[in-house]
């Protein structure tokens, strides 16, 4: 086991990414960092506003913290937009998601573009709508030759979902006669969920306090670090972001075995 234990941080540095590099170990930064974006409905409330609001402010975070991806040098950042379990929300909160995911997708594809971002998104995506999948497909066929960092949308995504695609398909394998059974092993199963091809992620970064994963790459994190911030998702920033960081790269990973 870890000796790291999840722990809830308030960031109050103004720190920034340029000064941040020269102090770092760039070999102890995480490659691929996962976001879990939680509170934007809480913050509104708090403020006495819609909870779209909370949805419209958190749209600026999402672009902040992109930037701060690119200029920390990330190779992937995965963040979970929209769960499986989201659609249990009222109508009209799920309409503005929508709406607010489609205008995101054209406002910021001109900087998605210019700043070399591989596009990607994972999740039953046939269940969004039609102007949402258009705007999907076009990022990314743009992106689709840029070298730069991946950016991952999880959109109408849960992992006990993507892990139930993932067997069936293997199963179709079997019934066709293309694998047998007992060829069947890890690689195999990550190698048909909807993240392959991925790294699993370094480190998880969850907003609003929670202490929970909420079906969220539930396979891909086995021995990711996990961050906890009681700050909402649109309070989030930059400075927030170094922090999770700087954490992650005091820790010692050992995957189930022993430092040497």
């Amino acid at each position: 086991m870890k000796n790291s234990s999840p722990s809830v941080t308030t960031s109050t540095t103004d720190e920034t990414i340029a000064s941040f590099l020269e102090q770092v170990d760039r070999e102890k930064m995480p490659r691929h960092i996962a976001v879990i974006m939680d509170g934007n409905g809480r913050w509104a409330q708090a403020r006495g506003l819609p909870r779209i609001e909370g949805h419209r402010q958190g749209a600026n975070s999402v672009r902040a913290i992109i930037e701060a991806g690119v200029e920390l040098g990330l190779e992937q950042l995965t963040l979970y937009c929209l769960s499986s379990e989201n659609w249990k929300r009222p109508a009209a909160e799920l309409s503005f998601l929508m709406y607010l995911l489609e205008r995101y997708l054209v406002d910021e594809r001109p900087e998605i573009l210019r700043q070399d971002i591989q596009f990607s998104v994972i999740g039953r995506i046939e269940d969004l709508s039609d102007a949402v999948r258009r705007e999907i497909d076009t990022t990314r066929d743009l992106s689709s030759g840029n070298g730069g960092m991946r950016l991952c949308l999880a959109l109408n995504y849960g992992a006990r979902g993507e892990i139930v695609d993932a067997v069936r398909h293997l199963a179709e394998r079997v019934a066709a006669g293309e694998l047998a059974p007992e060829e069947i092993d890890e690689q195999l199963l990550s190698d048909s969920m909807y993240t392959a091809g991925m790294s699993d992620p370094d480190l998880v970064v969850r907003t609003s306090g929670e202490m929970r994963f909420s079906n969220f790459l539930l396979w891909q994190i086995s021995y990711s670090e996990l961050w906890v911030t009681e700050k909402f998702w649109p309070d989030f920033g930059k400075s927030d972001f170094i922090q999770a960081i700087r954490e992650y790269a005091g820790r010692s990973r050992r995957f189930g075995g022993l430092k040497s």
